[in-house]
């Protein structure tokens, strides 16, 4: 028997008018986990980057590179590209599709008159949903209003019957037409808006499942009858509906995104990883580890294990992640970023200072420690004369600080911290770091003996 797999595919589809932040990273990480998940089974799933850059004013071509370098830095390649703005004869045979079927419809009330008829609706306990007066416009009364230099915004209109669809995270949604507002679609300014774009190109582009933030269910309630009006077939089309990110007081993240853009977070040295790492397992039960690839995040990714609260995205978490990443991190993932800020650290003194990195970028810190000139601490030269005095000579190894300092306390009857301090900090010229049993042949005979002597 052949089984036939449908193909999935999936987009991740920002505007150019700002940078991408932490929530937009966590909605572009959950589409391209789901779709690597069934790439990684053998099965064809395609991640779709598309730019929804009809907001002709606003959108920035700065921003749309800065898009697609944030994603990169992160790791989340696409397999697609496509930009609205240059599918606009699409949009308009859909509106020209729309119009012909009665289902878009002409509105003349201006921005100031609808805001009175939902403030009067609220007063009176009413949803504000609009009262399709529009429909009962004669053609004379049309007429006059465009005489008057009115130019029409143009709205769907829903039908009054249910709408249904099994959200991938939210579980059963229930909607019906009727309680649900005609949307705008074409702006009086003749611009189209997001509910028929994203229709649009979700229909041209084929994709199967659509996996946003929470903030779009209404949208779907009413996109589902578009995707029907435009010859759609919705009977195949998934929705998934994640929670957003609030901060560790449980408010909305939105006042903080400019510190909380990718850019930034870049800039402060945290791996792309790290990132990865925390955002795939935020709103799980899942416990929240260093991964080194998204293809190990991937392999057990599924949408379910996402639930429905608000899940808590604390910055400190992120940066002890961070941590936690570099101390597993093998060299060859670092090796051509350490050439760049440390070129002379070697695999064997990557593998004894990461576990003290809170950034990559710290590593030079320790690269002077180890083959440059630095300025020992020195409080007691005589106990550190004592100390050169019966210094192990070489070869050494990880046994030679033991021997060492043994030595050193029966000569001198100290020990803990009064042994061992004065030592590192003239070796180092720190009070704090990896072993000391590990640095000491790394640093080298030559070098300790310099230090020691200040």
């Amino acid at each position: 028997m052949v089984i036939i797999t449908m193909a999935i595919r999936v987009r991740f589809a920002p505007s150019p008018t700002g940078l991408l932040h932490i929530g937009n990273a966590r909605t572009a990480l959950i589409n391209w986990l789901f779709a690597r998940h069934h790439a990684l089974k053998g099965e064809d799933a395609t991640f779709l980057l598309r730019l929804d850059d009809t907001d002709l004013e606003r959108s920035d071509p700065l921003y749309a590179k800065a898009i697609e370098e944030d994603l990169a830095w992160l790791g989340l390649t696409h397999d697609q590209f496509a930009r609205q703005s240059d599918r606009f004869d699409q949009y308009d045979q859909a509106v020209a599709r729309l119009k012909a079927t009665g289902r878009l419809y002409p509105c003349y009330e201006t921005p100031e008159e609808l805001d009175f008829k939902r403030k009067r609706q609220l007063a009176r306990h009413e949803p504000p949903i609009y009262d399709r007066t529009a429909l009962k416009l004669t053609d004379e009364e049309r007429r006059a209003f465009e005489a008057e230099g009115r130019q029409p915004h143009w709205r769907f209109k829903l039908l009054p019957e249910a709408i249904h669809w099994d959200d991938l995270i939210r579980g059963p949604n229930d909607f019906h037409g009727s309680h649900l507002s005609d949307p705008v679609l074409v702006r009086a300014d003749g611009a189209y808006l997001y509910t028929l774009t994203s229709v649009v190109d979700d229909i041209d582009l084929g994709i199967t499942h659509i996996i946003r933030g929470e903030d779009h269910v209404t949208n779907t309630a009413v996109q589902i009858q578009l995707f029907a009006a435009l010859g759609g077939d919705v009977t195949h089309l998934h929705f998934a509906h994640s929670t957003l990110l609030v901060d560790v007081n449980g408010a909305s993240l939105s006042k903080r995104l400019g510190s909380l853009s990718l850019a930034t977070l870049r800039e402060s040295g945290l791996e792309p990883m790290a990132i990865n790492s925390l955002l795939a397992r935020l709103g799980t039960s899942l416990p929240v580890e260093p991964q080194l690839t998204l293809d190990e995040l991937a392999q057990n990714f599924t949408l379910s294990a996402l639930g429905r609260a608000s899940p808590r995205f604390d910055p400190a978490e992120l940066e002890t992640l961070n941590h936690k990443l570099l101390q597993v991190m093998p060299y060859d993932q670092v090796q051509g970023r350490l050439r760049e800020i440390a070129p002379s650290l070697t695999e064997a003194f990557w593998n004894v200072i990461r576990g003290n990195l809170r950034t990559l970028e710290e590593a030079c810190q320790w690269e002077a420690i180890y083959v440059g000139h630095i300025t020992p601490l020195i409080e007691d030269r005589d106990y550190l004369g004592q100390a050169l005095g019966c210094l192990p000579g070489e070869p050494w190894d990880t046994a030679t600080w033991g021997l060492w300092t043994a030595r050193l306390k029966e000569i001198t009857g100290r020990k803990g911290k009064a042994l061992f301090m004065p030592l590192r900090q003239a070796i180092t010229g720190m009070d704090h770091g990896p072993e000391m049993k590990e640095l000491l042949p790394l640093i080298g005979y030559g070098k300790v003996v310099e230090r020691l002597k200040g």
